[in-house]
């Protein structure tokens, strides 16, 4: 496990990726290859309320909020306002708007009063300061017997620290259920045990 630094209290070693480079990774090639309804369908059905924690440009959450229809909610969590500003218009352009709730969180802490039916987070985790915080939080939004769906990216970040995630994550309680298979990433299931309290 990496030591926080005394001056921020960070514990990982990564930058949060500019908005501006969203540009280069959010487009018709990744609607292709990562379909929303595809990766998430199995997990997310309607009325539920869900999370998309590093939502970017809106991939996700635009496809969970199509999954869930409007009686659900897609809570969309972001550091930067310009990625939310983009999901949110994005949304609107695809009648999704209602759906999707925008929150801009400083990376320690999400902040929901809510509880959760299921939690991704999507090439994000490892940029966050203090990533065991932000699973512990995690694992308490969800409700007992919820599912969270861990992404990162397999170019960018090594097997070894993807590993360190599964076992922070399990730390706070969470059980490994599978690892499902998605181009270009490495991904683990993980479920809150029904009846389980936060730890």
């Amino acid at each position: 496990m990496n030591t926080p630094s005394k001056k921020t209290g960070k514990t990982n070693k990564h930058q949060v990726c500019p908005w501006w480079m969203a540009y280069f990774f959010d487009n018709p090639l990744r609607r292709l290859m990562h379909p929303p309804s595809k990766i998430l369908g199995p997990y997310v059905n309607t009325g539920m309320t869900v999370l998309d924690l590093g939502c970017g440009f809106g991939h996700f959450a635009l496809g969970m909020a199509r999954l869930t229809g409007k009686t659900g909610r897609v809570v969309a969590v972001d550091v930067q306002q310009k990625m939310l500003d983009k999901t949110m218009a994005r949304a609107r352009k695809a009648g999704l708007a209602e759906i999707i709730h925008p929150i801009r969180c400083d990376g320690y802490c999400i902040g929901l009063p809510l509880k959760l039916d299921f939690a991704l987070a999507s090439n994000s985790l490892h940029e966050t300061p203090v990533p065991e915080k932000i699973l512990a939080e995690i694992f308490t939004l969800l409700t007992p017997g919820g599912l969270f769906l861990l992404l990162e990216p397999g170019a960018h970040l090594q097997y070894e620290e993807f590993e360190t995630e599964i076992a922070m994550a399990k730390k706070c309680g969470f059980e490994e259920v599978k690892r499902p298979k998605i181009t270009r990433q490495m991904c683990s299931l993980l479920q809150k045990p029904t009846g389980k309290m936060a730890t």
